[in-house]
């Protein structure tokens, strides 16, 4: 993940692979399968999930003040100055939380072309049963479930819930709650079904030796 903590690096190509022999291929095989899944849903990689979420509501509440301030009523020239200072912060705070998303969804990309590659060299009951990891998966569909969830019911609380007093800030501050509760729910939720999934067809029965035209590795999802 960082310079000094790197992914496993992918398999030798066909033609220079230079295993002693299968068992060899087999341990190294595992060692790398192992690591690329606790980097795809490990602890680690949720604790990083769910400080991008986190920092995402930070730096929208933060914004949120100014928008409340805003859609009152009768806006208040302090509070819109106070406003004005936490959306600047507000800004800093989201910048940081997108880089780190997104840097974590291409991290998973890679990461995920490379158990595709390590998986497609053999197969092994133990590893691949570890490898579809059905705990971890479940606990991030909960997870993931439990924030869309939130999500849905703050798009509706919130504009319901508001009113006239509170002005149109808030329904928007409450609305961007929510579109980020669905969007990191969804996300995890893609990433969790998407896991299961791959690590199923990787770990199935290899495909009949006359079906060479459909035998390509699978395309991370």
């Amino acid at each position: 993940m960082s310079p000094r903590n790197p992914l496993p690096p992918p398999p030798p190509p066909a033609d220079v692979q230079s295993w002693p022999d299968r068992d060899a291929r087999l341990a190294d095989r595992a060692l790398a399968l192992d690591e690329l899944g606790r980097r795809l849903l490990g602890g680690g990689r949720l604790v990083t999930f769910l400080l991008s979420f986190v920092l995402l509501q930070l730096g929208w509440g933060l914004v949120g003040v100014l928008l409340v301030s805003l859609g009152g009523p009768a806006p208040d020239p302090i509070m819109m100055l106070t406003g004005l200072v936490t959306a600047v912060l507000g800004i800093g705070v989201l910048v940081p939380a997108v880089w780190l998303t997104v840097r974590g969804l291409r991290r998973d990309r890679t990461a995920r072309e490379r158990l595709v590659r390590w998986a497609a060299l053999d197969r092994h009951g133990p590893t691949d049963a570890r490898l579809r990891a059905p705990v971890l998966s479940v606990c991030w569909l909960l997870l993931s479930f439990a924030l869309c969830g939130l999500g849905l019911w703050t798009g509706f609380a919130v504009p319901a819930g508001a009113t006239r007093d509170d002005g149109y800030g808030l329904v928007a501050y409450g609305m961007g709650v929510a579109l980020i509760l669905w969007i990191t729910g969804l996300t995890g939720l893609a990433k969790a079904v998407g896991h299961y999934r791959l690590a199923v067809r990787l770990t199935g029965p290899r495909p009949p030796a006359g079906r060479s035209a459909s035998s390509e590795l699978p395309r991370p999802e």
